[in-house]
């Protein structure tokens, strides 16, 4: 590994006396800089920044008396991980609820509610979840009765996967005085009996509104707890950092909270939501938007919903449904002057769009926005951009809009999807190579809890392309899979781009956040299907090791 001279390093880095609080050797290091091989090299730490990676004859000008030293046995050293894509407060909710995630039957998704509702004291909520109900013979929607009896004094509203439906039992119907006669939002669907108009229990996208007003907010004390379990959680994956999507105010006072106490190991940028633009603009212009640990990113919306739950929006219908293309959350002109406004205060957005037509209506706002407001550096985000029509992608790359991508759902969905979608749209759908191939930039993540939080487990997606199912050893749609180096890339210095962070974070190089991660194994001499195989043996965040396996 080529040594940087000393003066370089004085230049960059106050490093020529420095001695390291911490140094990580015998590892093969990928500094993040390209999408190339690691190199066998050391890290030096000091100050929580990096001090200096040389090999081995050059790093012990760097080691004193109190220095920490770390052996990465041959495993892989490199930038800590960025999910740019979490729903981070709620996933640390799921950490100690109910989890229906692989339920396999409908009497097991019954058996765990009941097993979880004999722990709770009369009129505790139920929530988060995370059902898939794809996973069940004949793929039946559940339904309140199939609960009441066991709930039936705790209100139930626990969401599918995706976080655009959810079942709420009777319990939970009362609570929020639901009945036959309810209208539907705008932007949602209430599933009724098609004979005597009753509420079936599910609601889905702008309807989950109708229950969650009757939901009780969580104290700031279970707020703060949920938060910290998920940090500790995020710290054992080797996540230094995220981009928090849909966040509260209230999520936004527990981050803050914490961060007095010094107690974050990530670091967060907060997305919160697009229609209340104004106050974020306020807050920030006020407050400012950032300090090295905690910031409001800008700002999150909605174009439509997702195909799990057939809400997702799209220019044809959806092939197992006659007729129906899916739903926009809100009005067209309402999103057109959101984003328009919220660009006038200098605000990024980031804006989730599933179906091909809601992806293509965004990016005509984001193109309409910008030659009317003019060039700056805006990043535009879509996240997810999970179905594409092949004439929409290159704009991406014209526009410089950023796709906050999951890989992970490539290889649930490809499960399912061809049969809601047909065999043509399923060509660029989760298109990382066609992307790439036209300059898009792409910005990895989980979208936890509707994902697994573990980023390996994301690289090993977009690299294999293996469903979940098995029936894809190829890889689901092959000629979208990309390399090792690409996906680390898009989890490491993607995502400090997109949040632009790129000058103090997202790689390994002097003078830059000390946020590293150690794997067990280098996943550049794997073989591909045994990419999820590999650990976290070290996190070290702002210098410190925040986890150790």
């Amino acid at each position: 590994m080529r040594r940087l001279s000393a003066g370089l390093l004085c230049l960059v880095w106050a490093a020529c006396a420095r001695k390291a609080d911490l140094v990580i050797s015998g590892g093969m290091v990928w500094t993040g800089l390209s999408t190339g091989a690691p190199r066998p090299g050391n890290v030096a730490v000091a100050g929580g920044k990096i001090l200096a990676i040389e090999d081995d004859a050059g790093i012990a000008r760097y080691v004193g008396p109190h220095t920490e030293r770390i052996r990465a046995n041959g495993g892989l050293v490199m930038p800590g991980f960025t999910d740019g894509h979490t729903h981070f407060v709620d996933g640390g909710f799921q950490l100690a609820s109910v989890d229906l995630r692989n339920a396999a039957t409908p009497a097991e998704f019954v058996r765990r509610i009941k097993q979880y509702a004999a722990t709770l004291r009369p009129g505790e909520w139920i929530l988060g979840g995370d059902w898939d109900h794809t996973l069940w013979p004949g793929q039946p929607l559940p339904r309140h009765e199939w609960i009441d009896s066991v709930t039936p004094d705790n209100p139930v509203f626990v969401n599918r996967l995706d976080g655009h439906e959810a079942l709420a039992n009777a319990a939970a119907l009362r609570a929020a005085g639901v009945t036959k006669d309810t209208p539907t939002p705008p932007g949602g669907e209430i599933l009724r009996d098609s004979r005597t108009g009753e509420p079936l229990g599910i609601f889905k996208d702008r309807a989950l509104d109708v229950i969650g007003r009757a939901m009780p907010e969580p104290s700031p004390e279970r707020r703060d707890s949920a938060l910290a379990r998920a940090l500790a959680y995020a710290a054992s994956l080797g996540v230094t950092a995220t981009a928090h999507m849909s966040a509260s105010w209230a999520d936004l006072a527990s981050y803050r909270r914490l961060d007095r106490a010094g107690r974050l190991t990530l670091r967060a940028a907060l997305y919160l939501p697009l229609d209340d633009w104004r106050t974020v603009a306020d807050s920030v212009r006020r407050a400012g938007a950032s300090d090295p640990w905690l910031k409001i990113g800008g700002l999150k919306g909605f174009m439509d919903g997702s195909a799990g739950s057939r809400t997702a929006y799209f220019f044809e219908p959806y092939s197992d449904s006659a007729g129906y293309r899916g739903l926009l959350q809100h009005p067209e002109a309402d999103m057109r002057r959101w984003i328009g406004n919220a660009d006038s205060a200098g605000l990024q957005i980031a804006v989730h769009a599933i179906g091909d037509r809601a992806n293509a209506i965004l990016l005509s706002i984001y193109d309409s926005v910008t030659q009317v407001h003019g060039p700056r550096d805006r990043r535009f985000r879509i996240e997810h951009a999970q179905h594409l029509r092949p004439e929409d992608i290159p704009s991406f790359g014209r526009l410089g809009v950023i796709a906050s991508m999951q890989p992970y759902h490539a290889i649930d969905d490809g499960r399912w999807v061809e049969r809601r979608i047909g065999p043509v749209r399923i060509k660029t759908t989760y298109a990382f190579r066609t992307l790439f191939d036209t300059g898009a930039r792409l910005a990895f993540g989980s979208d936890w809890t509707v994902a697994p939080l573990d980023p390996i487990l994301g690289v090993y997606a977009a690299v294999t392309r293996r469903t979940l199912d098995g029936k894809n050893p190829g890889g689901w749609i092959p000629e979208q899979k990309i390399s090792v180096g690409e996906a680390l890339r898009a989890y490491t210095s993607g995502n400090a781009y997109a949040t632009f962070d790129e000058a103090t974070r997202g790689t390994l190089a002097p003078g830059y956040d000390a946020d590293v991660v150690v794997l067990d194994r280098n996943l550049f001499a794997m073989a591909p299907d045994s990419l999820d195989q590999a650990r976290v043996r070290y996190t070290i965040a702002g210098g410190k090791v925040v986890y150790r396996r």
